[in-house]
């Protein structure tokens, strides 16, 4: 049983972790009742959380978080359509530059004591106008707010119908609706609590707020009055309740939940994936009873990256960075590294998934080719011992490592520099990093959204073109596709401005990620999707396997 099967090597856990898990589990059965525990999803976020207000979710357990408890007009499912949630309907016209929405009149705000009528109100037009002005708010500072860039205004024409209208037509407008920050907030709340609605949120979602205790724990109750009901009318969602641990670390969050205090975890750790899966990425025999896994492709491409300004010889030199390309065999470093989760990159920058991505465009394992290209770089500059630094966080460290042994073998230096993540994020973002390790996950899915990162309008700081990578035919075609509807053209518009990308070489795409989740096998309705959005509304959990 899995219980028993506690064989970590180097899994050092204190009394203290043991003490402080066992009173939160305690805790959190009071909160709920000890006769619906088994109605009780828990998990641990290990990243904690920095607010429950969806105007600042920005991370990944923001951004679960904010998913339990508010909604938005649309949302994405797993295949990652968007489809209706508080907008019944919608029709786009004026070419593609409108969009009106048609709301529902039997959603309701969670219940609050400022609200008059039975401590609740239903959802309006004029809800969705004040939360988009939010985001536009220079005060409140949303992280946001880029997702009114291209919006010329917005209103409520009456209660039940909100109009936005774009300053251009941009395709993929519905998909950064359905992102958390543009999720409907009470007005009389929010001016309540001013910046204290982080921890007393009240939304529309799911689940209701409970109990926050920052870093220690977070437990949300059913919301009763909920909208949305299954395909055989019961209404959702199954749970009675979520609980959420913040334990900081991975090895502590697996040992949890291999003794079954929690439920699920989500990706794989260095810390324990040879203790649950086979360099194939299959579980392994003695997990397969009492754990399921579920794999995916995830919208998220690791990459290094290239300071395109930098005064370094080698950075300046696309032979140099198209010497790196070729230097590597990424699906053995996908293999020994990570247990086979993930996909080679040899594409370009966008992930495998997408309209837009082409595996003919990128590079493959090529010694030889790399070789050739590295002597002439030597002939040309007369730089006999080229050398590059490599900047990098601990976590990537051993990805680093095999890269800079297997471009030594063919006569480039590569020196690896290790760095907490905040000051690499900092120096990158500052351009003060010539080559530097990064990732990009999809805020929306749509190639756009990867594309961004090489227009020459969004170098950092300001934007997200890291590498200060410059080309007009790119910006070019970046500017078309923005005026272009048809799906197909635009995605042919994609692959070329990928295709320009890969023959500069400012990047090295490593490999594009997958989604993986571990659960017990009395949950059944988590499902998975390819930007590991966390959607509870359908997981059920029964008292088998407890």
């Amino acid at each position: 049983m899995l219980k028993q099967i506690l064989s970590f090597r180097s899994l050092k856990i204190s009394k203290l972790i043991f003490v402080i898990v066992l009173i939160y589990i305690q805790s959190c059965t009071k909160s709920v009742s000890n006769n619906s525990e088994n109605l009780v999803f828990r998990y641990n976020e290990h990243r904690n959380i920095s607010s429950l207000d969806p105007a600042f979710s920005k991370d990944l357990a923001d951004i679960w978080g904010t998913n339990q408890i508010f909604n938005g007009l649309v949302q994405m499912n797993d295949k990652l359509e968007v489809q209706p949630a508080i907008a019944k309907t919608w029709q786009i016209s004026d070419s593609a530059k409108t969009y009106t929405f048609n709301l529902r009149d039997d959603i309701l705000f969670h219940k609050h004591h400022l609200f008059e009528k039975d401590s609740t109100r239903t959802i309006k037009a004029s809800d969705f106008e004040f939360s988009l002005n939010r985001l536009k708010d220079e005060k409140l500072a949303s992280p946001g707010s880029w997702v009114l860039n291209k919006v010329d205004k917005f209103y409520a024409a009456n209660d039940s119908t909100f109009i936005i209208k774009l300053k251009q037509s941009f395709p993929a407008f519905l998909g950064l609706l359905t992102m958390k920050y543009c999720s409907v907030v009470p007005k009389e709340v929010v001016e309540y609590y001013g910046t204290e609605f982080r921890s007393n949120p009240i939304g529309t979602g799911p689940f209701r707020f409970k109990r926050w205790e920052e870093n220690v724990k977070l437990v949300l109750r059913k919301n009763q009055h909920y909208f949305e009901k299954d395909s055989k009318g019961k209404q959702l969602p199954y749970l009675e309740a979520i609980a959420v641990t913040f334990l900081p670390d991975k090895q502590s969050e697996f040992l949890q939940f291999a003794q079954g205090n929690i439920d699920f975890v989500s990706g794989l750790d260095a810390s324990y994936k040879d203790e649950i899966l086979t360099t194939e990425g299959e579980l392994k025999s003695n997990y397969t009873e009492d754990v399921n896994m579920i794999r995916g492709p995830y919208l998220n491409t690791e990459y290094l990256g290239f300071f395109m300004e930098s005064q370094v010889n080698e950075v300046q030199s696309q032979k140099i960075r198209q010497v790196i390309n070729l230097g590597f065999e990424r699906k053995k470093m996908i293999t020994y590294l990570r247990n086979g989760i993930g996909i080679a990159a040899n594409g370009g920058f966008i992930p495998k998934g997408l309209p837009g991505f082409d595996d003919t465009i990128g590079y493959y394992y090529n010694p030889k080719k790399a070789k050739e290209l590295l002597n002439q770089f030597k002939k040309e500059t007369n730089v006999s011992q080229p050398k590059v630094t490599l900047t990098t966080t601990s976590n990537y460290l051993n990805f680093c490592e095999y890269i800079q042994r297997e471009l030594q073998k063919i006569g480039l230096e590569i020196v690896v520099d290790v760095i907490p993540a905040s000051s690499l994020k900092d120096l990158k973002a500052n351009g003060q990093l010539d080559f530097f390790r990064a990732s990009w996950i999809a805020d929306y899915p749509d190639a756009e959204n990867y594309l961004s990162l090489y227009y020459s309008k969004n170098f950092a700081p300001n934007g997200p073109n890291y590498t200060h990578f410059k080309n007009e035919t790119f910006d070019r075609l970046y500017e078309k596709a923005y005026l272009e509807t048809n799906s197909e053209k635009r995605s042919e518009l994609y692959t070329k401005m990928d295709s320009l990308v890969m023959q500069s070489a400012p990047i090295i795409p490593l490999f594009y990620d997958e989604v993986v989740r571990f659960t017990r096998k009395n949950i059944e309705g988590l499902g998975i999707n390819a930007i590991n959005l966390l959607n509870l509304k359908k997981v059920k959990k029964s008292i088998n396997n407890l």
